[in-house]
């Protein structure tokens, strides 16, 4: 959708709500008080009242919107913004895109925006085979960790972050050359680099009949115990130009759209970050359905 077509459709506040209304409607809408799932919309109020117990339902309540007091319109463009561009924008930008004189709100409404997405993201298991990996990422370091300073694993300003990717090997009939298709990511920044932190990792977001591809760190030795077949190559160059490529491919490039879009980022907010670049990149064909998606991942995203 480019902004010619955004502003046609949702140039005003009624417009707005009355998509989110169509999208929320057709993913269903349960009274809070006693589950009933039938209700009218009092549409002077922007309510659902349920046909059993005449309990209400605000329209945002339940979703990402929920006790914002952003408006609907504002809303609707930071999605179009977020779901317009591969790169993403920083907090600062959006405010200046969006005309609005406060940075906190601002602020808030994109994290939530990118919880929303890792939400949506959590709900799926990779399969098949999985290319599996960790990157060391920059952060913004505080003090206390500047002062406790180490080189190698944790370092300050460094976080580790799991990667795992789809990666069907396919051998060209006519020609014999080899290569990798990748479907879907997933990136976690974990806490810490011991080996039950990493099974943890792989049984939340890989199905167990998944056949995993890993080099041979010690970290890694139990992961077999959770899937089909763990195969284990010695890092070289070669490994990671074949048997590791998406997930290294993925790095690099998660690496440079992080510092090129974010002056700094906290630590404590870089599974965020990392959330909405892996949510964008699972729907790099969605081409113009991509703002849908959004839309119903703030309606999902509170769950």
């Amino acid at each position: 959708m480019n902004l010619f077509t955004f502003s046609a459709h949702f140039g005003d506040e009624e417009a707005c709500r009355l998509h989110f209304k169509q999208e929320r409607d057709e993913i269903g809408v349960k009274c809070r008080r006693c589950g009933h799932d039938q209700h009218y919309l009092i549409k002077s109020v922007w309510s659902y009242e349920c046909k059993s117990c005449r309990s209400r339902t605000s329209l945002c309540s339940g979703t990402i919107m929920q006790g914002s007091n952003l408006s609907f319109l504002i809303w609707y463009r930071a999605m179009f913004l977020m779901s317009a561009t591969k790169k993403g924008f920083s907090a600062k930008e959006m405010q200046r895109q969006l005309g609005l004189k406060r940075y906190e709100p601002v602020w808030s409404l994109v994290h939530k925006l990118r919880k929303a997405m890792g939400k949506r993201d959590a709900r799926y298991t990779l399969e098949g085979m999985i290319e599996f990996d960790e990157g060391y990422f920059t952060v913004e370091s505080s003090k206390v960790e500047q002062n406790k300073a180490k080189r190698g694993r944790g370092a300050a300003g460094k976080r580790n972050v799991a990667v795992m990717a789809e990666s069907t090997p396919l051998e060209d009939v006519d020609s014999g050359n080899k290569s990798n298709q990748v479907r879907y990511f997933k990136a976690k920044v974990l806490n810490t680099h011991l080996a039950d932190e990493i099974n943890e990792t792989i049984q939340e977001e890989l199905d167990n009949k998944t056949i995993v591809f890993s080099d041979q760190s010690t970290s890694y030795v139990n992961i077999a115990d959770f899937i089909e077949l763990h195969v284990t190559e010695k890092s070289t160059k070669e490994s990671t130009e074949e048997t590791l490529k998406w997930v290294h491919i993925f790095i690099s490039n998660a690496k440079r759209n992080l510092i090129g879009n974010y002056h700094k980022i906290k630590g404590k907010y870089l599974q965020l970050y990392l959330d909405e670049f892996v949510y964008k990149l699972n729907r790099r064909y969605f081409g113009d359905r991509l703002f849908e998606r959004v839309v119903i991942a703030n309606i999902t995203g509170y769950e």
